[in-house]
């Protein structure tokens, strides 16, 4: 059966209503909390908005059972040394239920908020297959020195190193050629949106999902790796009945897709409305 998993974003206020959400979330019976990795995000960049690492932090106290996961981290605002002790740290505190969300990052706020020059999606690919590999490095092996173009680790230790072995699955997003090739060599699990945005028509959405795993599956060259959808915040035609989120679910798992991420009900109304939570969970068996 095809798994469901919680998006709670970082613009709970205060802190303990996110943890709050997490909690639920774990009660519900879902396999994964994802949170977002950014500094600011455009649909609510009015609004509060708290860092990944430490909310990660307070939700593997909260919580016992459930997968907690980053989606997705990328190399605008994050070195991969510091932030491979942020992860395995977060590893070692949930006792080995982290997930780890990697892509490449657009041009969007977080990319301009250091005040660094834009890069062209090939600088940006060329930017992340270097910042992944370092990245897997650092997290497989307990002492790592590298000299890079772009980053470098000198003599960086690991101790005691991640509780899951050989590190942290790694979900990687990426739609295109080389980004899906650093699907295939990095990553444990895939993640995508599809085509994004709310005016996306179901069917549109459908036939980009099908087109996109297609090209994974060129990728992979025969190999299988657990394959995650988002349903986009205002996203809301799944929801519109239990039937209609049913069906959507059924040709979703007939396109290999192991897991539906969803936004866990919000006070703004968006994501999962909260009077369609129960047939969610019932169509997942929950």
């Amino acid at each position: 059966m095809t798994e469901l998993s919680a998006l709670v974003l970082p613009d709970r206020h205060p802190v303990a209503d996110w943890v709050a959400d997490v909690v639920e979330a774990e009660r519900a019976g879902v396999c994964t909390v994802w949170t977002y990795d950014h500094l600011t995000w455009p649909l609510l960049k009015d609004s509060p908005w708290y860092g990944c690492v430490p909310l990660i932090a307070a939700a593997a106290g909260a919580t016992e059972r459930v997968r907690l996961g980053i989606q997705v981290a990328t190399p605008n605002y994050r070195h991969p040394v510091p932030f491979a002790k942020e992860l395995m740290t977060l590893d070692q505190l949930s006792g080995g239920r982290l997930e780890v969300g990697l892509g490449a990052g657009a041009e969007s706020l977080d990319a301009l908020v250091l005040g660094d020059p834009a890069l062209t999606p090939r600088e940006r690919m060329d930017r992340f297959a270097e910042w992944i590999g370092l990245l897997d490095r650092l997290l497989a092996e307990p002492v790592v020195t590298v000299r890079g173009e772009r980053y470098s680790a000198i003599d960086a230790h690991q101790l005691p190193g991640c509780v899951q072995t050989p590190r942290v699955p790694f979900t990687v997003a990426g739609t295109g050629p080389r980004s899906l090739a650093l699907v295939a060599k990095h990553g444990q699990a895939w993640v995508t949106y599809g085509p994004y945005g709310p005016a996306v028509a179901p069917d549109e959405w459908f036939a980009a999902l099908e087109k996109q795993s297609a090209q994974l599956d060129q990728a992979l060259d025969g190999r299988r790796i657990r394959r995650v959808v988002n349903v986009a915040l205002e996203t809301y035609w799944p929801f519109e009945s239990r039937d209609r989120y049913a069906d959507t679910v059924g040709r979703l798992a007939a396109l290999g897709f192991d897991e539906v991420s969803v936004h866990w009900p919000r006070p703004d109304g968006r994501g999962v409305p909260r009077n369609a939570l129960s047939d969610v969970l019932s169509v997942h068996g929950l």
